[in-house]
């Protein structure tokens, strides 16, 4: 289940890179010289890359303000068309799509401007579209990045946001402020629940309480894919009434309980042979989440079964996610870290759990999938 980390070069090759690296002189010749010469540019145009990331990322922003990736999803527009379409002059279209066109959001085709290989995915993808809108908040809080780093958790629009992070506002959270947050969620829910979903077959259980569980997303998706399946949510009270409107929405009323409370503080309902924390145990620091882990392991029986599902830190292909995005956003949020699955199988073993596996998922950067079985 662990992952072998990766084996770094031998210090002296590593400092000899280094003084390479610092030197101009050694810069210019990698340029010039053929056999370095696609190394030397492909590391100044990711350099460059990383310092206009904000640009790049404000570029996406303004294509889903605009609702361009709508405009376009039936074909490809001339620029005064699309400049209409947009409400926008030609030269304002021009500059937008010329920069969307360079990161990969729109495309140079027949008959105008169309969906780049990244902007396709985006038409009517209102989770990433959510995110992206919700960054404005993140972004707040890194104007100043090393005072977000230095200071406390928890201190700028990230953490009035997350209303839930803060142990003085949890109790007095309102329906309306757990709203903004919990709509958030839930429009991104879809892609993590056909995720896991496609990863653990839920067939095999009884009945599913899903803790820390929002407005239902995951048990409506489940419910769906399972009709056998007694569907359980379990969260604060400014929640819960969000919760049940939600379900019976979806006319699962019938087969759902929703339960209201603090588990950081109360007891877990009991009678579940399976538990799903989706996107929770990140959100905790080390002695929150593994007081929640326990409080799990205490409402199954021996033999249940726990889920695990959120992005985790160390995932190949993606280790700047954990160690970067989600560690900085949590501190800004005021609680939590990114953790690798080794260190959450630690913490599971200590709460009491065994038989501790890793699922495979399709998008792992997405979410990562643990899998646990409560002990005797």
């Amino acid at each position: 289940m662990a992952e072998a980390p990766a084996i770094p070069a031998p210090e002296f090759v590593l400092r000899l890179r280094d003084r390479l690296a610092a030197s101009p002189a050694f810069r210019r010749w990698a340029g010039a010289f053929w056999p370095t010469r696609f190394l030397a540019r492909r590391r100044a145009r990711q350099l460059f890359d990383l310092a206009a990331g904000f640009v790049y990322a404000q570029v996406l922003r303004a294509c889903v303000e605009l609702d361009l990736f709508r405009v376009l999803a039936a074909g490809p527009l001339p620029l005064p068309e699309l400049a209409r379409r947009l409400g926008l002059s030609e030269e304002a279209a021009g500059r937008l799509a010329e920069a969307a066109t360079a990161v990969g959001l729109l495309q140079r085709r027949r008959g105008g401007y169309g969906l780049g290989p990244l902007g396709g995915p985006m038409v009517g993808n209102g989770a990433v579209a959510a995110m992206v809108r919700h960054h404005a908040l993140f972004y707040a809080d890194l104007a100043d990045p090393v005072a977000l780093i230095t200071g406390p958790p928890g201190q700028g629009a990230l953490a009035r946001f997350w209303g839930y992070a803060d142990p003085a506002r949890r109790a007095g959270l309102t329906p309306e402020e757990a709203a903004a947050y919990s709509d958030l969620m839930a429009a991104s829910q879809p892609l993590v629940a056909e995720e896991v979903l496609a990863a653990y077959d839920f067939s095999r259980h009884r009945v599913l309480l899903d803790v820390g569980g929002g407005l239902a997303a995951f048990l409506i998706a489940a419910a769906r894919r399972h009709p056998g399946l007694a569907l359980w949510l379990f969260d604060l009270p400014a929640v819960t009434a969000l919760a049940e409107a939600r379900l019976a929405a979806a006319g699962l009323s019938a087969r759902a309980r929703v339960f209201s409370g603090d588990f950081h503080a109360d007891p877990l309902p009991q009678g579940a042979d399976v538990i799903t924390l989706i996107r929770v145990v990140h959100d905790h620091d080390d002695e929150a989440a593994q007081a929640l882990l326990l409080r799990v392991r205490q409402a199954l029986k021996p033999g249940g079964a726990l889920l695990i599902c959120e992005p985790m830190a160390g995932t190949p292909g993606a280790e700047a996610m954990g160690a970067a995005y989600f560690n900085l956003y949590l501190h800004a949020m005021g609680s939590g870290r990114a953790r690798r699955p080794e260190e959450l199988a630690a913490m599971l073993r200590r709460a009491g759990f065994g038989r501790v596996r890793l699922l495979p998922t399709a998008t792992p950067v997405q979410t990562r999938v643990l899998h646990a079985v409560a002990g005797s």
